[in-house]
């Protein structure tokens, strides 16, 4: 680029968010760019200089390039880079007006942004309401968006996949994806149709998994996102006096301890510290001394919060929401009744937005509960002017008020995880793991997962090798030599499902997994905030007047245990 270009770099809000993830300024500088500007902002001519924009290609991207080259042009010449297909009327558009300064104008297909090493978010700030609200005036025009971005990412990874979908969740998708993956791939570099290659893309809503997003996970990234203000990936803490660090794959410490749970992070950090000591040579070691003194003392402060969170708090909330999830205890016996599970959290004094995910799991233990119940619940959680926390569900796809068809919602038979060790707090596991494995095996039922287009028919994505043999390290190019599993869930993964991604990566070595989503990562109060703020209320208002006109009590005062007694008799316990 140093070799070809000026020293500006001009983004638009996407670009720099998709730059920021993936590349910090001094790889920039050592690229030969030392000013990046903002599109979007007013900026000095440097008539003497070129410029190159990377951009997305939307009307007003176009309009603020065009403003830069009229009437009289800021800079000698643009290097113009899309950040995915341009439309024929907006290139037209900037052709006609501004033609002789474009030195160069290409499609780069990179409209994602990449999270992580294997995940990825098609990033819409909109998309969730645009999509899950009732009539939605620009739900085709969103899913065509985000199918577009899906598209750039199979680009960018050379995959032509097989697409799959969860049966009534998302063929739309599904359908848009297979056939702009099919133009895209008409012609290759040499003339010739590209085939398939051996990649599976499946596609699912959040309706698969209502509860992963609600529950407290033990694990290190998903209880610091879930309990932590963190903004922007950057957590405060005191060192002496106040500071902040960035919780991203730059910090070594930050990718070994993520997916660890929380009772063993303490005790690893000084061994990883140590491990990867080891590993540089001396004069590296040295130069990363201060970094790596840097990264012990955040990772010791976020530990004891969060531990400090737990104790206080969590603990208490940890058995009964496993309870509900798992529909066991920790001993194996069957949970017969769930509301005496819930209850003891209704009761304690947690705070209201821990009292809504206590509830969620009780009603999604039950595919649905009614309308009295529901109305006893939300008057005691006291949310009867913000029953969007619950109700909203439904828009989802997620059974809140039973029914009597309701045997369409029933549960999918999970896998046997019995002899998986695990923490009695800590027993749930995300369904999109069972998804994961069951695709990687072959062993996903064609009519729950129909095929929108086959992938070629001898794979698998343990490319037919078992998973109780041996194999060669999992270094990325072992990795891109073997197949790859993409998994795309509209409506938002949380952490604990992107850390299955990493998991049975880990356990088939040959077949890579990444996952995607759009719009959000589901940190749990985020995820309620956005149900309830974004989804329009229309259509639940009638139902809250309904259920508010029938039922009325009083539980708002501290319970004894005579008064413990009366709320399981009148809820029929």
């Amino acid at each position: 680029m140093s070799n070809l270009f000026s020293q500006i770099l001009i983004l638009d809000h996407f670009t720099t968010r998709l730059l920021s993830s993936c590349c910090k300024m001094s790889d920039l500088m050592s690229e030969g760019i030392t000013i990046v500007e903002d599109l979007h902002k007013n900026r000095e001519p440097v008539p003497e200089m070129k410029a190159i924009y990377f951009m997305r290609p939307t009307a007003m991207c176009i309009d603020a390039f065009i403003n830069d080259f009229k009437p009289k042009p800021k800079y000698k010449a643009a290097y113009v880079f899309f950040t995915d297909f341009c439309p024929d009327d907006l290139f037209d558009k900037m052709k006609k007006s501004c033609a002789k300064h474009i030195k160069v104008c290409k499609e780069i297909n990179i409209s994602f942004l990449p999270l992580e090493a294997q995940v990825f978010s098609c990033d819409n700030a909109e998309a969730f309401k645009s999509i899950y609200t009732p009539n939605s005036q620009d739900r085709d025009q969103t899913l065509e968006t985000i199918a577009d971005q899906i598209v750039t990412l199979c680009a960018t990874l050379d995959e032509y996949p097989g697409v799959r979908f969860k049966k009534y969740s998302q063929p739309k998708l599904a359908e848009l994806v297979d056939n702009k993956l099919a133009r895209h791939y008409e012609l290759d570099d040499n003339s010739k149709k590209k085939g398939k290659t051996q990649a599976q893309l499946l596609i699912v809503d959040r309706a698969l998994d209502p509860v992963s997003p609600i529950l407290h996970e033990l694990t290190y990234q998903a209880m610091a996102f879930d309990l932590i203000p963190i903004k922007d990936n950057a957590y405060e803490y005191d060192d002496g006096s106040k500071k902040e660090a960035l919780l991203t794959e730059e910090d070594e410490l930050w990718v070994k301890l993520r997916h660890m749970h929380i009772a063993e992070v303490a005790g690893q950090i000084p061994k990883l510290v140590k491990e990867i000591s080891a590993s540089r040579g001396l004069s590296q070691l040295m130069k990363k001394m201060p970094a790596f003194r840097k990264q012990k003392t955040v990772h010791i402060s976020l530990a004891e919060d969060l531990m400090s969170h737990y104790q206080k708090n969590v603990e208490k909330l940890c058995k009964a929401e496993q309870d509900l999830a798992v529909g066991a205890d920790a001993e194996g016996q069957k949970v017969k009744d769930p509301m005496r599970t819930l209850l003891p959290v209704l009761l304690h004094p947690h705070d209201t937005t821990d009292k809504i995910r206590a509830v969620l799991l009780y009603i999604f233990s039950l595919n649905g509960t009614t309308a009295e119940n529901l109305n006893k619940l939300i008057q005691h959680v006291k949310i009867e002017d913000e029953r969007g926390y619950i109700l909203n569900w439904e828009h989802l796809g997620v059974p809140i008020l039973s029914t009597p068809s309701m045997f369409s919602f029933r549960k999918q038979s999970r896998r046997d995880r019995s002899d998986e060790e695990t923490y009695k707090v800590s027993r749930w596991t995300p369904i999109i793991k069972d998804v994961m494995e069951d695709a990687v095996e072959n062993k996903l039922e064609v009519k729950d997962w129909p095929y929108q287009s086959e992938c070629p028919s001898a794979w698998n994505g343990s490319r037919a090798v078992s998973a109780r043999q041996k194999h060669k390290g999992s270094s990325p190019d072992d990795l891109r030599s073997g197949s790859r599993l993409i998994l795309f869930v509209l409506g938002g993964v949380t952490y604990s499902e992107m850390r299955c991604a990493y998991e049975v990566t880990h356990a088939n070595k040959s077949c890579e997994v990444i996952i995607g989503k759009s719009p959000y990562r589901c940190e749990p109060e985020k995820m309620l905030k956005m149900l309830h703020n974004r989804v329009s209320l229309k259509d639940t208002h009638s139902l809250s007047v309904e259920l508010r006109s029938r039922f009325h009590f009083d539980l708002s005062c501290s319970p004894t245990n005579t008064q413990k007694t009366l709320i399981l008799i009148s809820w029929g316990l």
